[in-house]
């Protein structure tokens, strides 16, 4: 089992000190060898995931706020940039290519045409909110009702984003870099369910990072970003204006690349459930530990 760690101290300022023997992991209650240990960079592969279903100001504040994400990105890191509402609309693909990918962020247009189907033919696998992972649409958006309810469909967004990340390199740290409202529409518009995303974002040692934008930052309608946040290991801001989303990117990306790695081969453990929980402590006090909370048997790293 591999476990991107985070340690933060009470100003919320990322700890980069802490030696192997300062912490201690436990897998379903059994403390755990720690068998490497590491504080080695690795480079990002991440999908950006912008929602585009924004309030009207929100929108322009990320739109406006954008560039800001590729100054937090090393020459090594790649990035694929994609959208979504009520469907998810996969970009042109993953690019180390700063210039390129800057100029695909600008072009990224916020609101315009939201829950229209992207095109494509009919896609008979598995779907994401009726989709193929590749964006192509299984069915039609005249099937589907839009009423007064929230019709984002989250989670088959991330489960999208899932998609196109688990067949990274080993070598690189995958992550889902979330920049919406939070609003999801639930059952209706999604095919696929917080649960079995969760599972799969798991299974292929990817971590979600968001940043939360609107005035409602109490709202419980950021209740699921930071859920996927706190079951993948990563983590959750909240911005209200272009500056502080500009800080947040940067912030996001600092904190994705400079984790510390754990690794260890599950001992003391029933091997035959499917379902395992983790965790993660350090020995010095006043510290806080962000890393996935849980993991399941088919998707161990090893």
């Amino acid at each position: 089992m591999v476990l991107p760690v985070t340690v933060k101290d009470r100003s919320k300022r990322l700890v980069f000190d802490l030696g192997k023997d300062e912490f201690r992991v436990f897998d379903d209650n059994v403390e755990q060898r720690i068998d490497v240990f590491t504080t080695e960079a690795f480079p990002l592969s991440m999908v950006i995931l912008i929602d585009n279903d924004l309030k009207k100001g929100d929108a322009k504040e990320v739109q406006d706020s954008l560039d800001a994400i590729v100054g937090g990105m090393s020459d090594l890191d790649e990035a694929f940039v994609c959208k979504f509402d009520q469907f998810f609309h996969p970009g042109k693909g993953f690019t180390s290519n700063q210039d390129q990918l800057l100029v695909e962020l600008r072009r990224t247009k916020l609101d315009s045409q939201t829950n229209v189907p992207p095109p494509g033919g009919p896609f008979n696998g598995p779907s994401i909110n009726g989709h193929a992972p590749d964006g192509s649409p299984g069915v039609a958006g005249s099937t589907r009702e839009i009423l007064a309810a929230p019709t984002k469909a989250l989670d088959d967004a991330v489960y999208g984003a899932a998609e196109l990340l688990k067949d990274r390199p080993r070598n690189r740290r995958k992550i889902i870099f979330i920049v919406s409202d939070g609003v999801n529409g639930g059952k209706k518009y999604n095919t696929n369910t917080y649960d079995n995303t969760v599972k799969e974002v798991l299974a292929h040692s990817i971590s979600v990072f968001a940043v939360g934008v609107g005035s409602a930052f109490y709202d419980r309608r950021f209740e699921r970003l930071s859920e996927y946040a706190h079951a993948t290991g990563g983590d959750v801001y909240y911005a209200a204006k272009k500056e502080s989303l500009q800080d947040l990117y940067s912030r996001v990306t600092e904190e994705a690349r400079n984790e510390y790695t754990l690794a260890y081969v599950p001992r003391g453990v029933k091997s035959a459930n499917d379902y395992h929980t983790v965790e993660v402590r350090v020995k010095r006090e006043g510290l806080t530990v962000l890393t996935r909370d849980k993991y399941y048997t088919g998707g161990v790293s090893q």
